[in-house]
This record gives C-alpha cells, sequence and structure tokens, in this order.
C-alpha cells in the first residue's frame, strides 16, 4: 500500500526528496493532492510544514505567556506609575509596523539563505505577548481587592507569596483562554512571514512559503498554492472556534447566560 504523505524530511532535509510524479502533477491516485514545480509530493509537504508551524508556533506561545503573564501580574498588582509605564510600553509596542520591523530583522540572516528558525520564533514572539498582558492584568486589579488576597497580606505574606500563590492562579483560565485564541493567530503570522520571504528558511517546507512558491504557476498548476493555503484556513478557524467554546466554557459569566 503506498504511503500517501512519503516525503521523508528527517533524512534528505528537503534537498533530494523528490518524487517520481512530473512536475506540476495533476492529483492522481499516488499523489493524492499533486506534485509542485520539482515534482514533490504536495500532501508530504503539507503533513510536514504542520509539524514546522506547531513547532514555531508553541516556542513563541511560549515565551508570549512568560513574558506578557510576569507583566501583567506586575502591572495589576503594583499599580501605579509601575502599570502606567507597562502599558504605555504595550500601546508603542502594539502601534509599530510588525511586519515591516519583522522584514529588516529577517533581512539580516538572508546571506544565510534565509532566516534561522530561532530568529524566526524570535520574530513571532514579538507580537505574541501584548495580550496575555492586558488581559492578566484586568484579572489582577480584580483578584488583588478578594478577601483572601487581602487575608494573606494581613497576615505578612509577601509580594512573591501573594502573587505566585493566590494572584496567579486566578488567572489560569483566561490564560487558557487567551493562549488558544492565539495559536491561530501565530500560525497565520508565521505563514504571512514565509510567503514574504522573511519565515522558514528553505528546504524546510512551510505552508506560507508553499503558497508563495506556487504563486507563479497558479494557472497551470493551482493545487500547489491552494492545498497549502486550505491547511491554514482550515486550523486557522479550527483553532479560533475551540477557543470561542473554551472561553464561553469557562467564563461564568458567559455559563450564566446559556
Amino acid at each position: 500500500v503506498p504511503n500517501p504523505a512519503d516525503y521523508d524530511l528527517e533524512t534528505t532535509k528537503g534537498k533530494s526528496a523528490y518524487s517520481r510524479a512530473k512536475k506540476n502533477s495533476f492529483p492522481r491516485s499516488k499523489f493524492i493532492l499533486g506534485a509542485d514545480n520539482l515534482g514533490r509530493d504536495v500532501l508530504s509537504r503539507i503533513v510536514f510544514g504542520a509539524r514546522i508551524s506547531l513547532q514555531v508556533t508553541a516556542w513563541a506561545l511560549t515565551s508570549g505567556i512568560i513574558i506578557g503573564t510576569g507583566l501583567g501580574l506586575i502591572a495589576g498588582y503594583f499599580g501605579g506609575w509601575t502599570d502606567e509605564i507597562l502599558m504605555r510600553i504595550v500601546d508603542v509596542w502594539l502601534a509599530l509596523p510588525f511586519i515591516l520591523i519583522a522584514l529588516v530583522i529577517a533581512q539580516q540572516f538572508l546571506h544565510q539563505g534565509g532566516a534561522a528558525l530561532s530568529v524566526v520564533i524570535f520574530i513571532i514572539a514579538l507580537v505574541a505577548w501584548t495580550p496575555f498582558v492586558r488581559q492578566v492584568r484586568a484579572d489582577v486589579l480584580t483578584i488583588r481587592g478578594q478577601e483572601y488576597v487581602m487575608a494573606a497580606k494581613i497576615a505578612g505574606a509577601s509580594h512573591l507569596r501573594l502573587i505566585i500563590r493566590h494572584i496567579m492562579p486566578g488567572t489560569l483560565s483566561t490564560i487558557l483562554v487567551v493562549a488558544t485564541l492565539r495559536v491561530g493567530q501565530l500560525i497565520l503570522t508565521e505563514s504571512t512571514l514565509s510567503f514574504l520571504g522573511a519565515g522558514i528558511p528553505d528546504p524546510i517546507p512551510a505552508w506560507g512559503k508553499s503558497v508563495s512558491d506556487g504563486r507563479q504557476f497558479i494557472e497551470e498548476a493551482w493545487w500547489i498554492s491552494f492545498w497549502p493555503g486550505f491547511a491554514i484556513f482550515l486550523v486557522v478557524m479550527s483553532l479560533n472556534f475551540f477557543g470561542d467554546w473554551l472561553r464561553d466554557r469557562l467564563d461564568p459569566r458567559l455559563r450564566q447566560l446559556d
């Protein structure tokens, strides 16, 4: 039984793993989604591209959660000028043209044949942390006035203990929901960077780059760009729907409306 996705990325690194399909081969029984302009199986590249996209997104999201949650806890707990400074930094950061900055950073690594994977993770992490700051801060502003927090403060608990032991657990549901909703957006960001040539370097099969590579063959071989683009659409929409469902289940105010 032929393997529908027989592109072996681990042993070839994408340099010589060409299928026996003709270039721009129309989808057929062996190559279900067709072959690209180099004769490589499109389905195989989508499968391995999913792993790369999720790996990059996971690292960038983890960085965003750590940075954003930490800053949100500090801003919400201490308030005052600390809160003002941190929130103004967030506002300025959101106003910056991210795509332009990403292209400038990636340009420094083009002499290596594309931006290194770690650089792509760093670039995406630049936009991953801001939603966590705002949402966690909003939760902390509410939690820090609760009776159990005030009792712990009167009992002599340190700032660090109050934040870690009593306040942060109350923000975990918010962090989980924001992270779930953010995954789809970060996958889309990675795909956009790859499409513009500032993302995953060759020969790694990134979804966005697959869409970009197929543009010049769109009339004769539409499937090269269509299927990776459809995979992006399907994953992003599925994650957004799951994030909305999770928010509805975890937010008590929304549960009361059911």
